[in-house]
């Protein structure tokens, strides 16, 4: 009798074990399923909207004392222009020659700075005249730009990005951008905002916001839905796959930013939180 009570014992531990251990995986594979930090997620607000020219294939964005400034890409249709947010009608503008694929762009020091795609220059302008006052050479391809305190900082479709010397481009440091699962790449356009890099991923509906020093994603905004927060119903991407968000401007006064994408109809105001 002791025998047989020793041995259902034995069995019964078994069994409960196993039971557990199988509750432990499920829960485990779901958890891993499901594993979303919430202090990595960017929540964001919106704020305004407004109208923006469809026909801009939106490569960068600038907000600069009330004025917004924008690249546009294609060959033969390349611009860099300036307009007031609240009609878009631009107040300045240039086009681009039609050997050059423009790219993002951004303001230092009272210049603008605009890269181009595969052409490998970077077209220096005055900002208040739109004058070019210089092309310096750059040894990669040009997607993005943004710029910190001291230099201009630069995506080339990779996972890296170069901290460069704005007046000859000379490369003071490179980082790579990681996440949780490793490196991420088809960094776009740039933004820096107090002290972290606001980045585009090439088509996605993602903006992700980079640890500087690091390189590592500290938080992303999912804007997947951000054409139903607006009451919208046709997505640009319904039009063409490639007409995905690309664009990021800093307005300090409201601590917002300004976002679109390529050929959109629409601009919109958000705030993350």
């Amino acid at each position: 009798m002791i025998k047989k009570t020793v041995q259902f014992l034995f069995i019964l531990i078994i069994t409960l074990q196993s039971c557990n251990n199988e509750e432990n995986s499920n829960e485990t594979s779901t958890l891993d399923k499901n594993n979303v930090d919430p202090n990595s997620i960017l929540n964001y607000s919106v704020l305004s909207v407004y109208s923006h020219d469809p026909t801009y294939y939106t490569q960068g964005l600038v907000y600069y004392q009330d004025f917004l400034y924008e690249g546009t890409g294609l060959y033969g249709q390349s611009q860099l222009v300036k307009y007031k947010i609240e009609d878009g009608k631009p107040l300045q503008g240039l086009l681009l020659e039609k050997q050059y694929f423009g790219e993002g762009i951004t303001i230092f020091n009272h210049k603008i700075y605009q890269l181009t795609w595969k052409e490998h220059k970077i077209f220096v302008y005055d900002v208040k005249t739109l004058q070019k006052i210089q092309t310096l050479n750059w040894i990669y391809d040009g997607w993005g730009i943004t710029h910190n305190d001291t230099n201009l900082i630069i995506s080339t479709g990779t996972s890296n990005l170069y901290f460069v010397d704005p007046n000859n481009l000379n490369i003071i440091k490179t980082i790579g951008v990681t996440n949780n699962y490793g490196s991420v790449d088809k960094l776009n356009e740039l933004e820096y905002v107090q002290g972290k890099i606001y980045a585009n991923v090439y088509m996605t509906d993602d903006i992700v916001m980079i640890n500087p020093n690091s390189g590592q994603v500290e938080k992303k905004a999912d804007l997947s839905k951000i054409f139903t927060q607006i009451n919208k119903t046709n997505n640009p991407k319904s039009i063409d796959p490639g007409y995905v968000l690309n664009g990021i401007a800093y307005n300090q006064k409201n601590n917002s930013f300004f976002i679109t994408g390529k050929c959109w109809d629409v601009l919109i105001e958000v705030k993350f939180q």
